[in-house]
């Protein structure tokens, strides 16, 4: 049988071109006045999800 993804971490993760897994940053959405600036502006550039957490995305996204 074919594997179902989930579709709330398709929307959430996408892959690179090297294989990893990049995400978006938490803590960007509300109470924003009480954060810096600076806090803000890295808030807003993605990273790559962290090798504790891989497993269990790849197992949510099996043709990521």
């Amino acid at each position: 049988m074919k594997l179902k993804t989930n579709r709330s971490a398709a929307k959430r993760f996408s892959a690179t071109g090297g294989g990893k897994v990049k995400r978006n940053k938490a803590y960007a959405s509300h109470l924003l006045s009480s954060k810096t600036t600076k806090q803000k502006r890295h808030l807003r550039k993605s990273t790559l999800v962290d090798s504790a957490n891989l497993c269990g995305v790849k197992r949510m996204l099996p043709y990521l």
